[in-house]
């Protein structure tokens, strides 16, 4: 009997990426889009002109798209998020009482 041949897949563990995007910003360009449609689609019902509604969300997708493949590339795949954390750190801790850091001493000592 033949032994079996198996595909191994060689993409396993790479991030999603789609033409060039990578990881979360595939997601932030999918809302974005769906956003833009609901805002032409309400525009639309109100009675705003087509056209205006149309070239209005047109020129506001390209900043979508130019703002998204921006980030994209200046921040790669973990950048963005990494860039964002760093600023909920504080800069300093201000300690007033020498008391808390002795007791952090003995907890560690004892």
């Amino acid at each position: 009997m033949a032994g079996k041949h198996y595909t191994i897949n060689k993409g396993v563990n790479r991030p999603i990426s789609f033409k060039g995007l990578q990881a979360q910003y595939i997601l932030y360009l999918g809302v974005g889009l769906v956003v833009l449609l609901l805002l032409f689609a309400i525009s639309y019902v109100l009675g705003i002109s087509f056209w205006l509604s149309g070239t209005a969300c047109g020129f506001m997708g390209y900043l979508l798209f130019e703002t998204v493949f921006k980030l994209n590339r200046k921040y790669g795949r973990y950048g963005l998020k990494k860039r964002l954390a760093r600023h909920k750190l504080p800069m300093g801790i201000k300690v007033r009482d020498r008391g808390f850091v002795r007791k952090l001493k003995q907890k560690e000592n004892g």
